[in-house]
């Protein structure tokens, strides 16, 4: 069996993310165990200068994208009908406030230590989009972190702290200088970047692709 290895750059505030992945989850379905999958999480700040009290969702993306408060909640009502289709819970999306994300990745670095970032990375999609609470806040990562079997105490103390703080910088700013500027992106070996949370078959065929390709090498 090939062995394929997906670094997914990701941000837990963006609703694609959450979308791509589950989108993943259903290529991996049809491929059946065809590929040996490794995920990788990389992290991604939508946000990055935003203060620490964030700011309303549509006030933010009116701001950012020059559009109007209608245009904006039609967009993110579309959003959220495509995410509650793949059976994800986005029920508080009009409600979250746009955050900084930062200590969020920090945890979910440690997290990644302990085998346990993809379940902790779904249940703070969980938090930011089903119940519009602030994925960054040190009572929900505690919170989130007991959810998924980790320490609690540990969560909290590293998003209260400067822990893993070089590693998250050193990975975001790799994945920058590989031409990632925006999210999801899915990169298959270090070689094949693919943008955008893409329809299940389009990852199927690339994962063939590439398990083919290191299969004559």
């Amino acid at each position: 069996m090939q062995k394929v290895r997906i670094d997914l750059v990701s941000d837990v505030a963006c609703p694609w993310c959450a979308i791509g992945y589950r989108r993943l989850e259903q290529a991996l379905e049809t491929l059946g165990g065809e590929i040996d999958v490794e995920l990788v999480w990389q992290p991604f700040e939508l946000n990055r200068d935003m203060p620490p009290e964030g700011e309303p969702i549509l006030e933010h993306l009116c701001r950012k994208y020059g559009k109007d408060a209608a245009t904006m909640e039609q967009s993110q009502r579309e959003i959220m009908a495509a995410a509650e289709e793949l059976g994800l819970n986005f029920r508080g999306a009009l409600e979250r406030r746009a955050n900084n994300t930062f200590a969020a990745h920090r945890v979910l670095a440690w997290a990644g230590t302990q085998h346990q970032e993809t379940a902790l990375q779904l249940a703070l999609f969980e938090a930011y989009f089903g119940e519009a609470k602030n994925p960054a806040d040190p009572t929900v990562l505690r919170e989130k972190a007991i959810e998924v079997g980790l320490d609690g105490d540990t969560a909290e103390a590293i998003a209260r702290s400067d822990q893993y703080t070089d590693e998250v910088r050193e990975a975001e700013q790799r994945f920058m200088d590989a031409g990632v500027n925006a999210v999801p992106a899915f990169i298959l070996d270090g070689r094949y970047l693919i943008s955008g949370a893409q329809p299940a078959d389009v990852l199927v065929d690339a994962l063939r692709q590439v398990a083919e390709e290191n299969a004559s090498r």
